[in-house]
């Protein structure tokens, strides 16, 4: 071969081999540029990943608060809805409670005076009974008169007092006692022997004096001889010493008792 066609194959060998490096750069280039769009993909791929994460979480915590708000609202409805019929129940319970204490104030306006008209009529049967426990019964009639001017006592109270003493009066009238007491005429302690309200009579400890209240006159006067066992017999019987037993007493007649 001549020296010519060797210089022409080994410029042609040149060229390839320059084509193949240009080749090769190029064909690196365009691979490292793909290879960093693919990065830069995955990159942003990760960020819009998290923003959906972030934002599913958002969603997530949203929709617990608003269905805790929608519970809660709930809830605040029902108790409203109680709560305003508590309060129609209150305003309609004091309606009827101002009824009942204008019925009341009419009804103590009337009871009132029926009640210190009792007093009076107490006071009365007391000055004109047989006067057995007489200080106690006046002193009675008197807490009555004070009582009604406290308005601290509630006027069922007063009226269930004064019901309290006709009470007490009337059971003088079913029993039979004996007490120890001042005897007005003389000022001697005697015993005395009440027989409902029927008899009052008396006898001193001694047994020296023996009497009784006499209704018509009204007065404390000695009682013949006969009585003196007859009424301490009564006495013993009234203080549960003796058996009861029949005993013979000067009860005063219907006509006497006028």
């Amino acid at each position: 071969m001549s020296n010519k066609f060797l210089r022409t194959i080994s410029a042609t060998v040149l060229v390839s081999l320059a084509t193949l490096l240009f080749l090769s750069a190029a064909t690196a280039q365009e691979l490292k540029s793909t290879v960093n769009s693919e990065i830069g993909i995955n990159k942003a791929a990760s960020s819009s990943q998290q923003r959906v994460t972030r934002l599913a979480q958002q969603t997530t915590d949203l929709l617990a608060e608003y269905r805790a708000v929608v519970r809660e609202t709930d809830s605040l409805k029902i108790y409203n809805d109680n709560l305003e019929k508590v309060v129609m129940d209150q305003r309609a319970e004091v309606v009827s409670i101002n009824q009942q204490l204008s019925g009341l104030e009419a009804t103590n306006r009337g009871i009132v005076p029926l009640m210190l008209e009792m007093i009076d009529t107490l006071q009365k049967i007391v000055e004109n009974d047989m006067p057995f426990r007489l200080a106690e019964r006046r002193a009675r009639v008197v807490r009555l008169r004070d009582m009604m001017d406290q308005a601290d006592v509630t006027a069922s109270e007063k009226y269930r007092r004064v019901m309290e003493a006709y009470q007490g009066e009337l059971e003088y009238g079913r029993t039979t006692e004996a007490y120890s007491e001042t005897l007005p005429s003389t000022g001697q302690t005697v015993d005395f022997l009440r027989v409902g309200r029927t008899l009052l009579v008396y006898q001193s400890s001694d047994q020296l004096t023996t009497g009784w209240f006499n209704p018509t006159s009204r007065q404390y006067e000695d009682l013949p001889g006969r009585y003196r066992l007859e009424v301490k017999e009564g006495l013993a019987i009234a203080r549960n010493e003796k058996a009861p037993d029949l005993v013979m007493l000067p009860v005063p007649g219907a006509e006497t008792a006028k």
